[in-house]
């Protein structure tokens, strides 16, 4: 005869979950602290530093150049290949991998950028702040497609990685806006800094304020 299963067995412990309950609840619960940047696995802050007010003067003047890229995106392209112009769907997203349903599988989007060839920066950003932003960048690191990203109210991008490591530099933002790479998530605030992201790993931005959010992304492109 089959065991019949006690309320217990079947159910867990209710005291337990009581017990637990009442320790939840009994937390000093800190929100505050959501407003700020706490690094972690796979996002740390650089000690560079840019100066926000020209940044977003710089931003301002380059708005007429936003391109739709689609699900609340908007971008600039501000690097582009030497002389090769206009800018192309593939140059303003690039490949990336997502598990997209309940099979987990991991599948393939859209083709690869050559990032390294993306050396040149825009000529309609020569002689403004966008140029010392890039010369800087590029004189501590390999620099690839670097863009002004646009992300909508309500909005969030979708749960993937990247070939490639990103730099992101807030211009505009608000506490609403996170960034989530693997289990770690955290605000980035626009102050000036430079932010690494390492989004090899699996990650989403999230913009769930009323105020749009843009950020500066560079691409760390790697040699195979």
């Amino acid at each position: 005869m089959d065991k019949v299963e006690t309320f217990t067995e079947q159910f867990g412990s209710l005291e337990q979950d009581q017990e637990l309950m009442k320790s939840w609840l009994a937390e000093n619960l800190v929100t505050d602290t959501v407003a700020g940047f706490y690094p972690g696995p796979g996002i740390q802050k650089l000690k560079i530093r840019f100066d926000i007010i020209k940044l977003r003067e710089a931003f301002e003047e380059a708005r007429k150049h936003f391109l739709d890229i689609g699900d609340g995106f908007m971008a600039i392209p501000l690097t582009r290949r030497p002389s090769v112009s206009p800018t192309t769907e593939t140059d303003l997203i690039g490949r990336y991998y997502l598990r997209p349903d309940e099979t987990y599988k991991e599948i393939v989007r859209d083709e690869l950028v050559d990032e390294f060839a993306f050396s040149e920066l825009c000529p309609e950003f020569e002689r403004t702040y966008f140029e010392t932003l890039h010369q800087q960048l590029s004189s501590r690191f390999p620099i690839g497609r670097m863009r002004a990203l646009l992300l909508n109210t309500y909005k969030n991008n979708s749960w993937h990685r990247d070939p490639e490591p990103r730099l992101h530099i807030p211009i505009i933002t608000n506490p609403g806006s996170l960034f989530v790479v693997n289990h770690h998530v955290t605000h980035l605030p626009a102050d000036g800094s430079v932010y690494f992201t390492d989004t090899r790993g699996y990650h989403t931005a999230i913009n769930g304020g009323e105020q749009s959010r843009v950020h500066i992304v560079a691409t760390l492109p790697l040699r195979n």
